[in-house]
């Protein structure tokens, strides 16, 4: 097996040889070490037999002292195809230029289409697909996957709460599902208003029920603020107290903040590598060696080659490697108090209402230890403080 395929690379010859002398011929060639195969007679002065490329120029010498002529038949193996390739090589180049045209097309992005978003905010997201590098023509290689869009669409758009992101053929599909008003409250059975926190009143504002508090007055929890039961004791009704009854409440929050900090931040720079995957291996097509970073993240993607709406046993598997540094952050004194107090309004809005106002703030207590700045602050709040209490029989 070894032998034949050996021969069918280096090229096989099949001879045709007449005359008187053919078996001294042969008797020649054996002697020689030329090797024949599939040696057939016709007739009394006549063979055919098979010979290797190489052999054929021994051939002529004792073809001639045993006065036999010699006719080639067929020609094969490599030698031969490689000269018909380069004979038809501009067939082949045309064809494998097409192959090509036609994979690289598939492989481009050709449509995006966008659903479920009001005129405005698709122009928005059409804009932020610009940016993030995803517009008609682009290689599909080249963008990020449908993961990374997805969150950074949403991250960057507020006015969408959600959006789907699917790649089908060469087109992208947006699916977009935009923030809306918030519902009506549904109708509620008759109540009172009463304080949720200890507050001063500093506006009232009643749109059904009978207040029973006055502006600067003092209220605790529990205490009643818009009665739900009007009219002479003859004619009383009970309907669903409403209304906004904003009232100065008080907060206090404690906050530690390390003057030294050390932590790791992407400065910009990136290497990207792009490798053809077959069977489970990478074959390295650009970017070669390693990153000259002494610190990175790497990010792998692979994205499946497409020949039409077929998908090839083939990926393109890019590498993104992102240099990482590590930063040491050094607060001054004035610094990391001013931070800390920016600490300190963040954290005290994640308690309040998203229409809370803050009115004012005061330290109550700022020191330094252990390399630590400590701050309590008081806060001053202006807020909604009623809710709703149902009315039992008895009020």
């Amino acid at each position: 097996m070894k032998n034949q395929w050996i021969q069918t690379f280096s090229g096989t010859v099949k001879v045709k040889l007449t005359g008187k002398g053919i078996e001294r011929f042969l008797n020649h060639l054996t002697r020689n070490g030329v090797s024949i195969w599939n040696v057939k007679k016709h007739g009394s002065e006549a063979v055919t037999f098979y010979v290797n490329l190489q052999d054929v120029k021994k051939l002529r010498i004792p073809a001639r002292e045993s006065q036999c002529k010699i006719r080639f038949l067929e020609r094969a193996g490599g030698p031969f195809f490689l000269r018909e390739l380069w004979t038809n090589s501009g067939f082949l180049i045309g064809a494998c230029l097409f192959l090509g045209l036609i994979m690289l097309l598939s492989n481009m992005v050709w449509g995006i289409e966008i659903k479920g978003a009001s005129p405005a905010t698709e122009h928005q997201i059409r804009k932020e697909l610009d940016k993030m590098g995803i517009s008609v023509g682009k290689l599909q290689f080249s963008i990020d996957n449908v993961e990374s869009i997805q969150k950074e669409l949403t991250d960057k758009i507020g006015a969408l709460t959600w959006i789907g992101v699917e790649l089908k053929g060469t087109t992208y599909h947006f699916q977009a599902v935009e923030k809306s008003e918030p519902k009506k409250a549904e109708a509620v059975g008759p109540r009172h208003l009463v304080a949720k926190r200890k507050a001063a009143i500093v506006k009232i504002f009643v749109e059904k029920g009978e207040p029973v508090v006055k502006v600067n007055e003092y209220v605790l929890p529990g205490q009643l603020l818009v009665s739900g039961v009007y009219g002479n004791e003859d004619n009383l009704k009970a309907v669903a107290a409403s209304g906004e009854i904003l009232g100065e409440t008080w907060y206090s929050t404690k906050v530690e903040l390390p003057l030294k900090s050390t932590f790791q931040v992407f400065n910009g720079n990136e290497k990207r590598k792009y490798a053809i995957k077959i069977a489970g291996k990478a074959l390295p097509v650009w970017g070669f060696g390693k990153p000259e970073f002494s610190e990175f993240e790497a990010e792998m993607n692979e994205q499946n080659v497409k020949f039409f709406k077929w998908e090839l046993p083939l990926k393109v598997e890019k590498t993104t490697f992102r240099e990482r540094e590590q930063v040491t952050r050094i607060y001054s004194r004035e610094e990391a108090v001013e931070s800390a107090k920016e600490l300190a309004r963040k954290d005290i809005k994640n308690y309040l209402p998203e229409n809370a106002i803050i009115k004012g703030e005061k330290i109550l207590h700022q020191s330094i230890e252990n390399d630590k700045v400590k701050l309590i602050t008081h806060f001053t709040i202006i807020e909604d403080i009623a809710v709703g209490q149902p009315i039992i029989q008895g009020d």
